[in-house]
């Protein structure tokens, strides 16, 4: 280092003297490290008011809160009026504090006064429990005064509250609030808030509950102190003078646990403000623990209540499990909202939008609703029936699941697994080939958290859409978020989204009409009454209860089930989840329903009957209002034109009936199967009548059409324990209900059937020919192959 020479320092000792100077004045400023305090700190959660909602301790075993920068005005008075009452005035080091402790010291024969200041215990405390004489004291006393050019007076007050020792394994003023009081620090009363200013000076002598005659008489005389000095009055004084001291360590609270174990993971050692609603969340958990103890009945363990504000994506209540009941463990500390579970069908609402947005389908199209079997794979309806023909927005509100399969089957597995990525579902984590037609009936696993979001992020893109001008954000669709500062800006707008508006408005309206729980069934006659677009899921087994519900302000999501799988009777999301999901809203304010976005839709006439945009020979024509994208959907194929006699009984055609004798009538005419089960469910449906006797020509609709099997299937007919091969039950539909119907089964007989079309049979492996003739001459031929059970297969039930 080159030294300028200086006119009045020439020579070499005045040198090495600024140098030595130099020297120690870098050695001094850098005396204290950039941060004096490194320990590790509890992870703290407040809900957005400020509350707190829970916390866990640091790492290394101590409640030492995160620091703060504010410390409460009681707790600095009592402090400085206790500690160093010319904090605010002298630069670090208080001289004459420390010449009167040096003179009591000197006349006791012993250390009685330290005079140090409140910037000088910030350093001791800094260094970690170092011997206290009179060189760590000087040295303490030079690195007080280069805290004070660094720090202001304020931030050098609250590093000394932020980890000032309370005792025990208690850090700071925020951990000691709480912990002795059960309070926040800024809601301590004078006498609280003058037993923890004491407390710091002997934490391990005086501490609540131990040696309460000193720490009381301590408190008191501070008390004295502030009156005094006019800080206080002497009736507060002696008001503050009769409360009880703390008696023992206050449980910190627990309000959102797992949620806190999620911000734990996520950010360890901060204080993290959630969005979380402290009055909704403690609503919540009520209700959870009232639902519970009715569960615990029939060995149901768990729940999970999720609410989102829909605007900003935010979680407003967060109970991720059900609470311990007599300490027993039953999978409660696992954060079900985070789980993956079984979907049941709550994913059918986006099936249902996706083929409206891509105009497949319109809200009324009728779907087929029949036993169905695709490639060995048979779904049911829950309840095991069958309408044969169904509207598509009644096969979603009832959440049947045959018209749900088949409405998959058209629109695509991979398209349909691409879209539920793209909305939001992460844990779809294999080939959309792996969970094949199953996706749609809870195949596939999804978390509560996902689901939520996603429901979320369809409500707020038709919400934004009608709001900001017709457009689209790509922000609106995506993940929720539980941290209050985690806001997210719409992005810019675009053009399309991933579901349209209309798709979207149309799937909320379907969702209008499932039916609600007992308790619920009249909420259309309440001109108050919320409406609240809903669906419910259950997986196989019972062993998942779902209900998700979806406002333009909020979306509240419930599981119910068993953590560890184990399915219950009778759970059922209709059941089990959905009452919980209204007593969640019934907490909620209400608001108005959505906004119908016009622009992406249109009036076109449809078929009341069909659904189908209205064809030629469609007998009533509504209009109705569609996604634009309905344009597309091919016309009405169920009406036709029928030729009936003068007596309308039966069909004729030119070669039995003069045209001029002919009525000519427009009909509504299902495929054999569907309309099988519907004429069942439907009185009004008329079917078509048979052709006269004496008619002849080639018919140009199927009049007969097989139920079981489909396709060019492999049946596997298992045998039974003597041996012998067990029996399949063949079935077909057929138009004439009076049909007499004739079996045979490669070219011999096996019987005659009339109104009920079925036949047991217990054909040998191999390929078999199964040919059906009606009464009418109309023939039907069916190939099919029995097969046997291979080496080392495996049964999937």
């Amino acid at each position: 280092m080159i030294i300028p020479k200086i006119k009045y320092c020439q020579s070499k000792k005045c040198r090495i003297i600024m140098l030595a100077f130099l020297l120690w004045g870098i050695s001094f400023w850098f005396s204290l490290p950039s941060e004096l305090f490194q320990d590790p700190t509890s992870t703290i959660l407040f809900s957005r008011e400020g509350k707190l909602l829970g916390a866990r301790i640091a790492t290394d075993g101590q409640w030492r809160f995160p620091e703060s920068e504010l410390v409460p005005e009681k707790f600095e008075k009592s402090l400085l009026a206790f500690e160093d009452q010319y904090f605010y005035y002298h630069p670090g080091v208080n001289p004459v504090s420390l010449g009167r402790a040096f003179l009591l010291n000197i006349k006791a024969g012993h250390v009685v006064s330290g005079g140090s200041t409140l910037s000088m215990q910030l350093i001791r405390i800094s260094r970690k429990g170092k011997s206290r004489n009179y060189y760590q004291k000087l040295i303490e006393l030079i690195k007080s005064i280069r805290l004070e050019l660094g720090y202001s007076k304020k931030e050098i007050l609250a590093l000394y509250a932020s980890h000032a020792p309370f005792g025990g394994n208690v850090v700071g003023l925020e951990a000691a609030s709480w912990r002795f009081f059960g309070r926040n620090a800024g809601d301590l009363s004078w006498a609280e808030a003058a037993t923890l200013a004491v407390l710091p000076n002997a934490p391990a002598l005086i501490y609540p509950g131990r040696n309460s005659k000193k720490l009381r008489d301590k408190r008191n005389r501070l008390l004295d102190r502030l009156v005094e000095r006019e800080i206080i009055d002497s009736t507060t004084c002696e008001l503050a003078k009769l409360e009880v001291l703390p008696s023992k360590i206050h449980a910190l609270p627990m309000l959102a646990p797992h949620l806190l174990d999620q911000a734990n993971i996520e950010f360890t050692g901060e204080r993290i403000t959630s969005s979380l609603n402290d009055r909704l969340q403690l609503q919540v958990n009520g209700l959870v623990r009232k639902y519970q103890r009715n569960f615990e009945a029939n060995e149901i363990h768990n729940m999970a209540v999720l609410v989102l504000d829909v605007e900003t994506g935010q979680s407003l209540a967060y109970v991720g499990n059900t609470a311990k009941f007599d300490e027993e463990n039953n999978g409660n500390q696992v954060d079900v909202i985070r789980a993956a579970r079984s979907t049941g069908s709550v994913l059918k609402p986006f099936l249902f939008a996706s083929m409206l947005k891509s105009g497949e389908i319109l809200p009324n199209t009728l779907v087929p609703d029949i036993p169905t079997q695709i490639a060995g794979y048979s779904p049911k309806n829950f309840n095991l029936r069958y309408d044969g023909a169904v509207p598509a927005h009644k096969a979603l509100s009832r959440s049947l699941n045959v018209p749900a399969v088949r409405m998959l089957r058209d629109y695509g597995v991979e398209p349909f697994h691409h879209m539920l990525k793209k909305l939001g579902l992460t844990t779809l984590n294999r080939p959309s080939g792996h969970y094949g037609l199953s996706l749609i009936l809870g195949g596939a696993e999804g978390t509560l958290w996902d689901l939520c979001g996603m429901y979320s992020g369809l409500a707020r893109t038709l919400k934004h859409y009608n709001q900001y001008n017709k457009t689209y954000f790509p922000n609106d669709i995506r993940e929720p978020a539980y941290r209050l500062q985690d806001s997210v800006e719409k992005g810019k707008a675009e053009s399309q989204s991933r579901l349209s508006a209309a798709s979207i408005y149309q799937t909320f309206e379907a969702l209008l009409e499932v039916n609600r729980p007992n308790g619920e069934s009249g909420w259309k006659s309440f001109s108050s009454s919320r409406k609240v677009a809903w669906k419910t899921g259950t997986s196989f087994g019972f062993r998942d209860a779902w209900a998700i519900g979806t406002t333009p302000k909020y979306v509240v999501g419930v599981w119910v089930g068993n953590a560890d799988g184990v399915g219950r009777p009778g759970l059922t999301g209709v059941s089990a989840a959905a009452p919980v999901m209204f007593d969640v809203f019934n907490l909620l304010p209400s608001g108005s329903w959505f906004d119908i976005p016009f622009e992406e839709m249109e009036e076109i006439p449809v078929c009341r009957q069909s659904g189908y945009r209205a064809g030629r020979w469609c007998e009533i024509v509504d209009t109705m209002l569609v996604c634009k994208t309905g344009l597309a959907t091919k016309s009405c194929p169920y009406h036709r034109l029928v030729h009936l006699d003068a007596s309308k009984r039966y069909q004729v055609n030119s070669e039995c009936e003069k045209v001029s004798n002919m009525q000519h009538v427009n009909w509504f005419v299902l495929p054999p199967a569907m309309e099988w089960y519907y004429k069942k469910r439907n009185a009004l449906y008329r079917p078509l009548p048979p052709f006269r006797d004496d008619c002849s020509g080639v018919q140009n609709h199927k009049v007969m059409e097989l139920i079981y099997p489909k396709g060019n299937d492999q049946i596997f007919v298992p045998v039974d324990l003597d041996g012998i091969r067990g029996k399949v039950v063949f079935e077909m539909a057929h138009h004439d209900p009076e049909a007499e119907v004739f079996w045979h089964l490669d070219g011999d007989f096996i019987g005659t059937t009339v109104l009920l079309h079925q036949k047991e049979l217990s054909p040998d492996e191999g390929e078999h020919l199964l040919s059906l003739v009606d009464n009418h001459g109309n023939t039907l031929y069916k190939k099919f192959t029995i097969v046997g059970k291979k080496e080392n297969e495996i049964d999937y039930y």
